[in-house]
Formats: C-alpha cells, structure tokens, sequence
C-alpha cells in the first residue's frame, strides 16, 4: 500500500538540540471539532503547537513538520527518565473530534494511512515497542489522547 504524503508548512518547529537521536513516536488526537480547524491551528503562528504529521479520517495524510526538525506537540512531557518529548519524537495528530467535543472510532482508512506512516518512520528510525506512545502515556494526569478507543495493537504489532 502506498499513501501520497502532503507536503503543507507549519512555521512552527525550530532545531532538535544537537546529537539528538529520534527514538520515539508520540501518537494525539486533534482534539478538535473539524479537520480543517485542527490543520489551522497547527499552522497559526500564534498557537505554538505542531506536529509532524496530520492524519485525516479520510486518509489523508499531511506532513506539517520535516523530521529534521522538532515539532512542538509533547508539550511538558517525561517518559522513562527523558523529559521534553518532543527533542526526539515524531508527533503524529489524528483527526478526531476527542474526549471534549464527542470522542468518535478512529475511521479504518485513518489507521491505514497510520500503519502506513509508522511502517515508514520504522524503516527510517530505530524505535522500540515501548517508544511509540499516546500523548497521555507522556503527560499523565494532562492528556487523554488518543484514547480508549485508539488500536493500539495495530500500531504495536509494527515494532515488535
């Protein structure tokens, strides 16, 4: 299976701190109520939150970020003794209206177009199981995403 990758800028990002290593993948939901919301708010200036990649429940998936750089999604964050998440991961956003604006199933076309894209960045980085993470596994007690609902052993099953 082979996805088109959509290339559309975010200017939110800055340099990953120098000898930084991507070892991990950091798995949201966009929290919000349209795709096209969730897309603008990642490319305002003014909201000082990004990710790498944006999937929509069409399918579609859209690269915000380049991996060379660090996405501001993790916010405050720690994860077996690292802290600040996002120096060394990939954030992924999947469009769902989550927990506050009536919490959906993530649409099988979107966990397609995600295995599709962790395939990807498995081929490309060294991350183990235990590193591909949901953003409440990084900030316990502040996030809920992606959520009950999310198939983690579709995703599980790639880094094993």
């Amino acid at each position: 299976m082979t996805i088109k990758i959509i290339q559309k800028k975010s200017p939110n990002f800055d340099k990953r701190p120098k000898g930084t290593k991507i070892n991990s993948i950091i798995i949201h939901y966009t929290g919000m109520k349209t795709f096209h919301e969730a897309y603008e708010r990642l490319c305002d200036k003014n909201s000082k939150v990004s990710s790498h990649y944006l999937i929509g429940r069409d399918g579609r998936i859209i690269n915000l970020v380049d991996e060379k750089y660090r996405a501001w999604h993790a916010g405050v964050s720690e994860w077996k003794g690292i802290d600040n998440l996002n120096n060394n991961s990939i954030g992924i956003e999947l469009e769902n209206p989550g927990h506050e604006f009536g919490y959906i199933p993530f649409s099988k076309k979107q966990m397609e177009a995600l295995v599709f894209l962790c395939k990807e960045l498995k081929s490309r980085y060294y991350i183990k199981a235990d590193w591909v993470l949901g953003h409440s596994d990084i900030s316990p007690g502040r996030k809920l995403d992606p959520g009950e609902k999310f198939d983690w052993e579709s995703i599980r099953k790639i880094f094993k």
